[in-house]
């Protein structure tokens, strides 16, 4: 037996509880025989496919977020490689042969990672224990011998989910709580001296999902200068509203005395070292200067700028991008680039809940925005932050937040 060759895709494939597999980016790269069965999809529905798209909330009903809360776990499983066991879950679950038709479920997941030798998350396991059955117990007259089993299995799995129940109640309101945090911190701009600017923060759909995304603009001593800036921690929540106001205030301070955009980045890494969560956070700082006529610009891993001329071509800022804050571990110079503009252009900073897309490649995100600026380069910077969300973001919510900055130049 010792030598005996053990068939693992046989044992998966023959588990007799719900388990997938799912990739750090949650698209399914298998399922054993009982999460097909029990979920009612086969194998060509859910491998390849994307969790929301195999399995989406009900759009009919605003509190579904059965979903929106796995793919939490699952993102936070990816993002620390720790196992996480999730409170009992409600889902509508779209019915595979009446599209339309939502079938109210209740699963009991527990997700765990795979890990490389080298420590990273390559698989997402998805465990998944129905107890549907047990939730409708009182609707079907049991036997009289199972009549206790099936009764204190109930109560069990009522009290799951009444605890299931309290940290969605939990949940929304830290979502409050870091939202009011937020709107704190990124007050509508007064006007930079006579320029014209407009901002926007539109956060994500569902509980678990505000973010750190934030905005800064500046006015810089030593002529007609202005600083502008965008920003995106990592991570959800009240910890990471903390760690962007942390980042936000480090970087306003520091553009006001800093030779330029990279070295005002610079100051800001070397904060971010001594600050808890700060790491991977992606960060743009600009410096417009109208005496000159030239856009300064230094990119910490951030998605480029977009600068808009007013006979519709749409340049992004992409000659001076580096590493995010935390990437390296010895401090490095950062690069810095200058473009010059006309009057009448527009620029334009953003946060990347504005382009990206699951299972979509960047630059189709960008090519959006870049048609979107030149449907829309004759209205004015409140008007045209207004289009751009109206036609970026999903109509069924963004999943993650977005933060928008508009300067007239």
């Amino acid at each position: 037996m010792a030598d005996a060759v053990i068939d693992y895709g046989g044992v998966f494939r023959a588990l007799p509880g719900m388990v997938a597999l799912l990739t750090p980016d949650l698209v399914y790269a298998d399922a054993n025989e009982e999460f097909l069965r029990m979920s009612g999809r086969t194998r060509e529905q859910v491998v390849g496919r994307y969790l929301f798209d195999v399995f989406p909330d009900n759009p009919n009903d605003p509190a579904a977020s059965g979903m929106r809360n796995l793919a939490a776990s699952l993102t936070r499983v990816a993002r620390t490689g720790e196992r996480d066991a999730m409170a009992l879950q409600r889902y509508d679950v779209q019915s595979a042969v009446r599209p339309g038709e939502w079938e109210e479920r209740y699963w009991s997941p527990v997700n765990a990672p795979v890990l490389d030798p080298d420590g990273q998350v390559v698989l997402l396991v998805n465990r998944v224990e129905e107890v549907t059955e047990l939730i409708h117990a009182r609707s079907r007259p049991p036997g009289d011998r199972d009549r206790v089993l099936e009764a204190e299995l109930y109560t069990r799995a009522r009290e799951l989910q009444e605890v299931n129940e309290r940290l969605r109640e939990a949940h929304a309101r830290e979502r409050e709580v870091a939202l009011a945090l937020q709107q704190a911190m990124l007050p509508a701009p007064s006007p930079v001296r006579h320029h014209q600017a407009a901002v926007r923060y539109q956060p994500a759909t569902g509980a678990l999902n505000v973010c750190g995304d934030w905005y800064d603009i500046v006015d810089l001593p030593g002529g007609d200068r202005m600083g502008v800036a965008v920003g995106d921690v990592v991570g959800h929540g009240l910890a990471a509203a903390g760690v962007m106001g942390q980042l936000r205030s480090a970087l306003s301070a520091a553009s006001r005395v800093a030779d330029g955009p990279a070295r005002a980045l610079e100051v800001l890494g070397l904060y971010a070292r001594s600050v808890d969560g700060a790491e991977n956070t992606t960060v743009v700082q600009t410096c417009v200067d109208w005496d000159s006529h030239t856009i300064a610009y230094s990119s910490a891993g951030h998605l480029p700028p977009a600068l808009l001329c007013a006979d519709g071509t749409v340049t992004f800022l992409d000659r001076a991008t580096d590493p995010p804050l935390g990437a390296r571990p010895e401090h490095t110079p950062r690069p810095q680039a200058v473009v010059p503009f006309a009057e009448g252009d527009t620029l334009v900073l953003y946060t990347d809940g504005l382009v990206e897309r699951r299972r979509e490649d960047i630059d189709t995100g960008l090519d959006r925005l870049a048609a979107a600026l030149t449907r829309h380069r004759r209205s004015d910077p409140e008007k045209l932050a207004d289009a751009l969300l109206l036609d970026l973001l999903p109509l069924s919510g963004a999943t993650d937040d977005t933060a928008l900055v508009i300067i007239r130049l």
